[in-house]
């Protein structure tokens, strides 16, 4: 996918820089067995694979305002990813490459040889029409699922389980890979995009590939309606507050004194939160970069 510029004729187009994405369809092919593709910007999803999202503004299940400077935003579809990739040794044709309002990557509708359809994120070079299977004796080849025991050592991968058959978790993202490093006993080493380094159970699935969309941090939204637009209130520091409403709040003049710290009164740089008790931490080898 490509990025769009704008010519600064209102203050809105002049820093605003936008992915350019059209839906790609496998319709089928021709005469000569070449692939035939349609291009266009309409992106009806799959009806059997939407159900509908209601918006929160930030509220819990009482009412009260838990989450701040949440609310409003576009109307949405949830799109049914299929995270797990359980339907083994079933051939898939990608049938088109979709834009999902809900995340960063795009999303790639797979139709089985057996009539199921399903969701799947879409990897850099995965194309409509290209077949994906997943499995444990599959070949390690874009879009392939399989587990980590099963891919060859130095593999870019994404879609990561940390449980088996638990479903993907880790490396979902626009542009986002992992690396799979070396094996030590029942465990794969993987170098996680954050730049952990983590042991994962061998039996855990992942897909073989890196994240599309890749142009996603490029983007600038130009406008704070942009913003709105995607359910963002206005974002105000704590630092202009009173001392009333946020603990850095108060004092005569641009003084902002003391630590960093939230609202509630935790620190906001610095501070560990993890607990050094927790259970997976003997499996990370070694912590990300700060």
């Amino acid at each position: 996918m490509a990025v769009k510029k704008f010519k600064p004729t209102t203050p809105g187009q002049r820093h605003k820089i936008i992915g350019v994405f059209k839906r790609e369809e496998f319709v089928g092919f021709d005469k000569d067995g070449n692939k035939l593709v349609r291009k266009s910007t309409a992106n009806a999803p799959e009806k059997t694979l939407v159900v509908g999202k209601r918006s929160t503004g930030g509220r819990n299940s009482s009412g009260q305002l838990s989450t701040r400077y949440r609310g409003g935003g576009h109307k949405r579809k949830l799109r049914l990813i299929d995270f797990k990739r359980n339907f083994d040794d079933v051939p898939a044709v990608v049938k088109s490459i979709e834009y999902d309002p809900n995340r960063s990557a795009h999303i790639a509708l797979l139709y089985y040889k057996d009539g199921q359809k399903a969701y799947i994120i879409a990897p850099n070079g995965l194309e409509v029409g290209q077949e994906v299977i997943s499995g444990e004796n599959v070949a390690p080849e874009v879009g392939n699922t399989l587990p980590l025991a099963k891919i060859p050592v130095g593999t870019l991968i994404h879609c990561i389980e940390l449980r088996p058959g638990q479903g993907a978790v880790m490396a979902r993202s626009a542009g986002t890979f992992a690396q799979l490093t070396s094996r030590e006993g029942d465990y794969a080493i993987i170098k996680l995009p954050s730049g952990e380094t983590r042991k994962v159970l061998l039996a855990c699935r992942a897909t073989v590939g890196v994240v599309g969309n890749s142009d996603h941090a490029l983007e600038q939204s130009g406008k704070a309606g942009r913003s709105r637009w995607l359910g963002r209130r206005p974002h105000n520091r704590g630092v202009v507050m009173n001392p009333v409403d946020h603990p850095m709040g108060g004092g005569e003049g641009r003084q902002s004194g003391g630590h960093p710290r939230s609202r509630t009164g935790l620190y906001a740089k610095g501070l560990k939160t993890r607990s050094p008790k927790k259970h997976s931490s003997k499996y990370i080898i070694e912590r990300r970069k700060k």
